[in-house]
């Protein structure tokens, strides 16, 4: 069974950074796409980036400039940076693996809560 495990979360202050990593420790599949959801309460699961294996990435608008996205192919890891963090970036940060195959795997969540 294939397990993402996703680490990095926490509460920070406006304006902190953090950076949340997420990897499929033995799993043996491949990502092709390595994707950061989020989803705050009330509110419906939203992108926020997604790389692929190329490098080609996507971020969702609100935060763009704020956050970068990156992985590393030997390792299956995918990071996301995130700095200028908001009130509004809280929400529990889902990691998300699509093979080239086309199955789709996601980690439990990892909570990111923004306040002062």
């Amino acid at each position: 069974q294939v397990q993402l495990v996703e680490s990095g979360g926490g509460v920070v202050q406006p304006g902190e950074s953090l950076r949340l990593s997420c990897t499929s420790p033995g799993s043996g599949i491949t990502a092709y796409v390595m994707g950061w959801y989020r989803q705050a309460p009330g509110d419906q699961r939203e992108l926020v980036a997604r790389i692929t294996a190329s490098n080609i990435i996507e971020y969702s608008d609100s935060v763009k400039g704020r956050f970068t996205i990156s992985r590393d192919n030997a390792q299956n890891t995918a990071y996301l940076q995130m700095n200028s963090l908001k009130p509004d970036d809280t929400a529990v940060y889902y990691c998300n693996i699509q093979t080239l195959g086309g199955t789709t795997y996601w980690g439990k969540g990892t909570l990111v809560t923004v306040s002062s």
